[in-house]
């Protein structure tokens, strides 16, 4: 068995030898060197931007627009204004597309879960926490501690089938999203089922999870992701992750700011389409950078093995599959992707990584089918 490993560990190292890898200077080629048609390329990029997502530039009005009829809604934490549409292709590491200014730091919103859950492997690869491992072993405040809580595990918080039920940060989890239809009484007796038993998206029981990993690692958790993935993919110093000013806590005599899995409330992860292209990278690489193992490829067969209760959702990415299939495309393909048309898609047949701002959300799949059918 150990000699097995050896072999798959030389044939790795190897084969690493070859495959690109960008450092300060990425660099371009033709789609052509990389097996594309070049007009096809340039025919996906003019599609991207002819495609631009119908959102306010000025983000803060937007998120009013679409979250404020939730009760008692407020935006908690920092916004600004959107850039033009923007993005990368990148094939077998190369950059061979780009659009708009790909160095712009804009809100990303829900790609923001994808770097969560990255925080949550770096936990589960050194054996701080376990997936069937109940929280209230780990957070002792009361946040898991009546009947209905209790049995959450950390496996039910990173595929959002948790069903928490309480107040963090001054919301409730039943004020996120909640249906139209129903008025706020009725909103607030809503019945949950048992933890593990429902997929519900919700951003007040993801932002209960960056807190549980926050107690766990004891340090700000933009400070875990800087030292142990971004820096180590050569990710650019302006990247920003945020969360509210209610979510700043004292811990071990510190204070401490609990980030956001989101936009939602304002806040989340602030980052270029380059550094997003370089961290959809990492994945589309199993979790290696260069020679450096930075997540295990455990995790990344976990994160995207598909939900009991969606299909379509893994570990805080979205799979290909279900109700978000995109036809003519292969089931593996999965990628974050956040409001107004904020995407990293990753392509393991094609070796691909596509990276598109601010493009409307119902034309990524196209976007994403253009550029597979370009390969010759």
């Amino acid at each position: 068995m150990r000699l097995l490993f050896f072999l798959f560990l030389f044939n790795y190292n190897l084969l690493s030898q070859d495959l690109y890898f960008p450092d300060n200077k990425w660099k371009e080629v033709t789609p052509v060197s990389q097996g594309l048609d070049n007009k096809k390329i340039e025919n996906a990029i003019a599609f991207a931007l002819n495609n631009e997502n119908s959102v306010n530039r000025d983000l803060r009005i937007s998120i009013i627009e679409s979250f404020g009829r939730e009760p008692n809604y407020e935006i908690k934490g920092p916004t600004k204004k959107r850039g033009a549409p923007n993005g990368l292709i990148i094939k077998n590491g190369f950059i061979i597309g780009k659009w708009g200014d790909t160095e712009r730091v804009d809100m990303t919103f829900s790609v923001t879960k994808s770097y969560l859950s990255t925080v949550a492997a770096i936990a589960f690869d050194r054996g701080m926490i376990g997936l069937d491992h109940k929280l209230k072993n780990y957070i002792w405040d009361g946040k898991f501690d009546d009947p209905h809580n209790s049995s959450i595990t950390w496996h039910h918080l990173l595929n959002q089938s948790s069903q928490w039920s309480g107040n963090l940060f001054g919301t409730y989890d039943w004020a996120d999203r909640p249906p139209n239809d129903l008025t706020l009484e009725e909103i607030k007796k809503q019945k949950l089922l048992p933890p593990g038993k429902a997929y519900k998206y919700n951003d007040v029981r993801v932002n209960l999870l960056s807190y549980s990993l926050l107690n766990v690692f004891r340090e700000p958790l933009p400070k875990i992701l800087k030292k142990n993935v971004m820096d180590n993919i050569g990710a650019s110093s302006t990247w920003r992750w945020y969360g509210y000013d209610q979510s700043m806590l004292i811990m071990d005599g510190v204070k401490v700011q609990s980030v956001s899995g989101g936009g939602h409330f304002g806040g989340g992860l602030f980052i270029n389409s380059k550094d997003h292209a370089r961290f959809g990278l990492l994945f589309l690489r199993d979790g290696m950078w260069k020679d450096k193992r930075l997540i295990s490829n455990k995790w990344i067969e976990l994160m995207t093995e598909p939900s009991e209760n969606n299909e379509a959702y893994g570990y805080m990415w979205w799979l290909n599959k279900g109700y978000r299939k995109w036809e003519g495309l292969a089931e593996n393909i999965f990628y974050g992707a956040g409001f107004g048309g904020n995407y990293v898609v990753v392509v393991p047949d094609h070796q691909l990584v596509i990276v598109a701002r601010w493009i409307d959300s119902s034309k990524i799949g196209d976007l994403v089918k253009r550029v597979v059918d370009a390969h010759k």
